[in-house]
């Protein structure tokens, strides 16, 4: 059985763009604004899943009571950690580590940020909750709330994309993407 699964990125958050990471900055109004917007015509989901950090649990917690739909909160659902990189823009980077971020934008597998997450144990993090969620869930329609990263991984493997090519696949701030998880694990975009 197929696990219908949403991907919502969260909103702007009050400290702005750069590698948010592990960073739990809160939404910003036109953050909390995006996230209502991306979600007002769509659905119903059996249960929203979300990261638990508040950029993304907070307006969790707000959809689930409007909808009255159970809310769970997903430590292995968080953004890859960036380690000595985090909070910092790609700009500020390119003039203290201009090396380390072009060699992680080629391929991040590869490189690994100082004192960061490597992106291969992210993955194993990130595709072992999304198991878990269709071993739990399969036959429902689940809203998962989570960071740029998770979404661009899950993305970029239902699209068959190379792993190099992780870091091209564009997902803005309240985006929102369906896809279904099937039981052997295969990940295909789309309703």
């Amino acid at each position: 059985m197929t696990l219908h699964l949403d991907l919502l990125r969260h909103g702007e958050t009050e400290l702005g763009g750069g590698l948010r990471g592990s960073l739990d900055d809160a939404l910003t109004a036109k953050g909390w604004e995006q996230m209502r917007a991306a979600v007002a015509e769509q659905g119903p989901w059996d249960r929203l899943i979300s990261s638990p950090l508040q950029r993304c649990a907070l307006f969790a917690r707000e959809l689930g009571a409007r909808l009255n739909v159970p809310v769970s909160l997903e430590t292995a659902l968080q953004e890859l950690h960036f380690g000595a990189w985090e909070g910092q823009s790609a700009a500020a980077l390119m003039e203290t580590d201009a090396e380390g971020l072009g060699l992680f934008w080629a391929d991040p597998y590869r490189f690994t940020p100082p004192e960061g997450e490597p992106v291969s144990e992210f993955s194993a993090r990130v595709l072992g909750a999304v198991s878990r969620l269709h071993q739990a869930y399969a036959g429902e329609r689940v809203l998962l709330i989570s960071h740029g990263g998770v979404m661009r991984l899950l993305l970029a493997r239902a699209r068959g994309l190379p792993r190099e090519q992780l870091l091209n696949v564009e997902v803005g701030h309240a985006a929102l993407f369906s896809l279904q998880v099937a039981a052997d694990g295969v990940l295909k975009e789309g309703i």
